[in-house]
Parts: structure tokens; sequence; C-alpha cells
């Protein structure tokens, strides 16, 4: 998936779903690992590291 794709996809699962987009992010992960579908985890990983950075630092 290039670049963009995942900005859009982080983007619009952020929005519909706010803090719980990672979550969700990280269940369709690990099943597509769990399947033996590498890329399509590596896909997943990378929207998941999207979505961390569209939510900024955590704060204490």
């Amino acid at each position: 998936m290039d670049a963009i794709r995942t900005a859009e996809y982080a983007r619009a699962l952020y929005s519909a779903h706010g803090d719980k987009a990672e979550a969700e992010v990280a269940q369709k992960m690990q099943r597509c690992q769990e399947a033996g579908k590498t890329a399509e985890a590596e896909d997943w990983k990378s929207v998941r590291q999207m979505i961390l950075s569209l939510r900024g630092p955590n704060q204490s």
C-alpha cells in the first residue's frame, strides 16, 4: 500500500473511531499475521503507525 492510501485509511479510521481506531487496526494486523498474510499485516502496521502520529503524544 502506498503512503497516500495508508494516510487516507488512517484518517478515515481515526475520524470514525477516534482513539479506538488503533486497537481495531491492531486486531486486523494480528488476524492477518495469524493467517499468514504478512504483506497485508505490514500494510495494517503502517496504518497503525499513521494513526499514532495523528493522535500525537500521550498526555499525562
